[in-house]
């Protein structure tokens, strides 16, 4: 019997260590096995006195037999030391194998019911004491191991050294290392039962990784920071969001700003650079592409292999932690882009873990991406599900992330999502929705806002999915709110038309008026709409450079007083005129010419204008915040249109699609007075022709469009006035 456990130990194939390794009993006696297949000798080390111990095999099996009466220090579960000589040098530790386990049967139940909140918290490593000894607790789910050990730079990376203990049918592998310390590199060996196939893994639940190209999870430390964002976050909780005004700057933070040489800013600068300017630009939100650990930069993050971790890239995860303290400090919220919709193939990451589809699906027709060669998470497998919805409290808890933007939505919820007849497979009612995904995305948004007060869920889900933004209790999918890809879709192709086009393709602006309301809109000019050859948003624009920069701050105009909360990628705030490219840094000199910086100003005064004036934002997601004045005039292009506030007061909005200035144009407003000219796109501080309404006009008592009253205004060429009574 012990042979033959001593043979598996030694092939890497013991699928229970602790069987054969530490104390045991051995007949009338007691027995102490240390394996170390490269050491010359192995002591054991008591209070009182030192053992040599025999190499017992060849192999590097080494054994002490004794009465454990006559050294009372030796007790099952208590640790003991060795020293072990092993090329041409000494060194003492503790024995792994001296330890008993520590995850409690609580927790491995609650895993594998996918309930355990905080699992990065039971797996992955974490320093601790162990009657009163430091080391490092490593935890791994490989339900189909016959094997699985920790390999690093302790150990040589040899799968030999440290078996783990499976923990009864739980699929979790757990071994206290004494003496290792945070920054030791690691990752799993894992022996599949079935085939013999070894893989070598990085730590699923890891939360530090070493710098690309290198793929190993790091020992985390234990936080060090210490949070001041209390006001924030108590502020937070009471927020009323739904008619509050919400500007978010979506940020690549490898391309916002670099050195001269190249380098990225680390978390720790872009807090010094991106938060002034964020605020000077009248931002309330800033949306980072996705910041958890990803090997390939040209991915942005999507490709996504650790989903505990704050990228190195950058800094450290206590770098992160500035950076979005620093934001609420100013009173800035963060939003992070989050993947659960799929994951990367690379064979030391996810990928057939144990050698199974574990976290995918066997069935390609399941569990594979067409559109980007990854998998897709077997959300029915509760640990799996588990798995994602603790990622997603570890950054809201342990980041004090404000929200979470949820990426490909639309490719989660359809089984049929890119693909053609007979390459998916139907639910269990012939239906392509996919039952099990649905389930997740529910369970997660009821998990963060019942955890998280005041934290958001984004969907960008590309579909016509009814209720992705209404609460699970009536049937929805329970998001905060839905990008309007629609809304964005139909702005766009308008836009890019020549104006004398554009009377043929009016309903483009005034078709989403009649869906604007079925969900909490966001209105988004994200990072999709300005790279792979779609050009930036200057570049979309039709005409000479004038035309061009007008028909961009009018296009801004019309998404700032449109109904639904805002979102712009960087660079479109100042009209950058190439394609994103993650490789360099925004053209920030494009800053030194007027237009360019004239689309800045503007930019800056509409989202402090949505901010300060209530009709613009306060009923963003009811119907009764906006109407039309005229939405006929197709053969002008112009569209003029009234948006109120809960208490009633309104601001009137008109907007000139044509390069042609339209004078003496009469629209309806709700009453008399004087409507005074609060923004102007045309103005020449930003680079426009200053055609007009100089400080208003005044409202007649003679009814027009179905309103009491009416005022004759000048509209300026490809631009948009925002009017207010004064």
């Amino acid at each position: 019997m012990l042979k033959s456990r001593l043979d598996k130990l030694c092939a890497a194939r013991c699928h229970d260590p602790f069987g054969l390794l530490g104390l045991h009993r051995a007949g009338s006696r007691h027995a102490i096995r240390v394996f170390r297949p490269n050491a010359d000798s192995v002591t054991l080390v008591l209070p009182h006195s030192e053992i040599a111990m025999e190499r017992v095999d060849a192999r590097g099996l080494f054994e002490w037999q004794g009465s454990i009466k006559a050294e009372p220090e030796l007790r099952p579960g208590l640790p003991y030391r060795l020293r072990i000589a092993e090329g041409g040098q000494s060194f003492e530790q503790y024995d792994p194998y001296g330890f008993d386990p520590i995850l409690t049967e609580h927790d491995l139940h609650l895993f594998n019911e996918g309930r355990l909140r905080e699992a990065y918290r039971a797996l992955g490593a974490h320093a601790c004491s162990v009657h009163g000894i430091e080391g490092v607790r490593f935890a791994v789910w490989a339900p189909n191991a016959e094997r699985v050990s920790v390999v690093g730079n302790f150990n040589r990376w040899d799968g030999r050294v440290h078996p783990m203990r499976v923990r009864g049918g739980s699929g979790v592998w757990e071994l206290f290392i004494p003496g290792l310390c945070p920054g030791d590199f690691y990752k799993y060996e894992i022996r599949n039962r079935h085939s013999g196939e070894i893989r070598v893994k990085t730590d699923p639940f890891g939360q530090t990784f070493e710098s690309r190209p290198g793929t190993a999870a790091a020992v985390p430390a234990s936080t060090a920071h210490a949070w001041q964002d209390a006001s924030w976050m108590r502020t937070r909780a009471e927020r009323d969001w739904l008619h509050a005004p919400m500007n978010i700057y979506e940020v690549h933070a490898g391309s916002w700003r670099r050195h001269y040489d190249g380098r990225f800013y680390n978390y720790r600068e872009l807090a010094d650079a991106l938060i002034p300017y964020a605020r000077e630009q009248g931002f309330s939100h800033i949306e980072f592409m996705p910041l958890t650990e990803h090997p390939l930069d040209e991915s942005w993050g999507y490709q996504t292999t650790g989903y505990f971790a704050a990228t190195s890239r950058f800094g450290t995860a206590d770098d992160l932690r500035y950076l979005i303290d620093q934001c609420h400090q100013a009173g800035i919220g963060v939003i992070l882009d989050w993947v659960p919709g799929h994951f990367p193939m690379d064979d030391w990451a996810l990928a057939r873990f144990d050698g199974t589809a574990l976290f995918e699906h066997e069935d390609p027709r399941l569990g594979l991406h067409q559109d980007w060669g990854t998998h897709i998470f077997n959300y029915g497998r509760r640990e799996v599900a588990g798995f994602l919805l603790s990622s997603a409290y570890y950054w809201l808890k342990e980041f004090h992330i404000d929200g979470l933007r949820v990426d490909a939505v639309a490719s989660m919820l359809y089984l049929d999502y890119s693909r053609k007849a007979g390459e998916w497979l139907p639910n269990k009612y012939g239906g392509r929705e996919n039952l099990e995904a649905i389930d997740f995305l529910r369970e997660m948004n009821v998990m963060v806002h019942e955890s998280f007060p005041g934290a958001l869920t984004f969907a960008e889900e590309s579909t016509a999915w009814p209720m992705v933004s209404r609460p699970v209790y009536v049937g929805g999918l329970g998001f905060s709110m839905k990008w309007n890809m629609g809304w964005m879709n139909d702005s766009l192709s308008y836009f890019q038309l020549d104006p004398i086009h554009r009377r043929y393709h009016h309903n483009y602006l005034t078709f989403g008026q009649l869906y604007a309301y079925s969900e909490n809109f966001v209105l988004p000019f994200s990072h999709d709409e300005v790279v792979h050859g779609k050009r930036s948003l200057l570049g979309k624009m039709p005409g000479d450079a004038w035309q061009q920069f007008a028909n961009l701050r009018l296009l801004l105009t019309y998404q700032f007083t449109s109904p639904g909360k805002k979102l712009n990628f960087m660079g479109n705030e100042f009209g950058q005129g190439r394609e994103w490219a993650c490789g360099q840094e925004l053209d920030w000199s494009l800053l030194g010419t007027h237009w360019h910086a004239g689309v800045q100003a503007a930019m800056r005064d509409l989202g402090r204008l949505y901010r300060d004036c209530p009709p613009l934002h306060e009923l963003d997601f009811d119907h009764a915040g906006f109407a039309w004045i005229d939405c006929h005039d197709a053969n002008q292009s112009v569209l003029a249109f009234v948006r109120r506030d809960r208490a009633g007061r309104s601001v009137v909005v008109a907007l000139n699609f044509t390069p042609v200035p339209r004078e003496g144009y009469r629209i309806g407003v709700p009453s008399t007075g004087l409507w005074r000219e609060i923004f102007n796109s045309d103005s020449s501080f930003y680079g426009g022709g200053n055609i007009g309404n100089g400080a208003g006009v005044v409202g007649e008592a003679t009814p027009w469009m179905g309103y009491p009253a009416s005022v004759v205004l000048t509209l300026p060429p490809l631009g948009g006035v925002v009017l207010g009574l004064d």
